[in-house]
């Protein structure tokens, strides 16, 4: 049974939360402020922690922060800050995904499936699909599924975009993240680079650039792949 430490210090919320984990088959600990998190976390060992980031005593970035110098679990942060700079800090800080405040049940429930399959399977397979594509990672190969023989040339960027990408499907991965990653730690400054290049890639797989389906924007955040 999948245990999730819910933090946040509205005891609607988290009494509400509380009851549709539990209904749903997760093990459900709570804790109402930073203090309490980071000692559930120690004692409770929790496989994600659903985090607020306004708590009476330790700003929720800051809990993140905390939790990164010794644990890798998952942190989806569910908030009322909806301004874009809150957002990537906290994405920056090491958390896994961002939910608004107010939020959809169905919406949140999705998003802990996505986390909670990662704990399963961390690691994406050598061969992905993309839309119409089979990504061939190991070999650096996309071949269409259709038989047609129709390969898509990438560029080096580009491959490493889609790489970070595709490795952790679901998971939303802030534009700062992704500068480091595939440019350096000296480009975090560079989000037109980001997106320059998910434009290509998504003329590249994507049936109607305009709308994708599985390279997706979350505006003010990030990115992530959906398969």
């Amino acid at each position: 049974m999948t245990r999730v430490l819910i933090v946040d210090d509205e005891p609607q919320i988290l009494r509400a939360l509380r009851i549709n984990l539990t209904a749903r088959q997760y093990d459900v600990v709570t804790a109402g402020d930073g203090s309490a998190a980071l000692h559930a976390t120690t004692e409770d060992h929790p496989d994600l922690i659903i985090l607020d980031l306004g708590l009476p005593d330790i700003d929720g970035v800051e809990v993140i922060r905390r939790l990164r110098r010794w644990t890798p679990v998952p942190i989806l942060v569910l908030s009322g800050r909806t301004n874009s700079v809150d957002k990537v800090d906290a994405l920056d800080a090491g958390a896994d995904d961002y939910v608004t405040k107010p939020f959809s049940i169905d919406e949140l429930l999705a998003r802990i499936r996505s986390v909670t399959r990662r704990l399963t399977h961390p690691d994406a397979p050598d061969d992905v699909r993309v839309g119409r594509f089979q990504v061939d990672v190991a070999r650096h190969r996309v071949e269409a599924l259709d038989g047609s023989g129709q390969t898509v040339h990438l560029t080096r960027t580009e491959w490493q975009l889609l790489e970070v990408l595709i490795r952790d499907p679901g998971k939303l991965i802030s534009q700062q993240q992704l500068l480091e990653r595939v440019w350096g730690p000296t480009y975090r400054a560079e989000t037109q680079y980001v997106r320059q290049y998910m434009a290509q890639l998504r003329r590249k797989f994507e049936a109607d650039p305009a709308r994708p389906r599985h390279l997706l924007t979350e505006p003010g955040m990030g990115y992530r792949f959906q398969r």
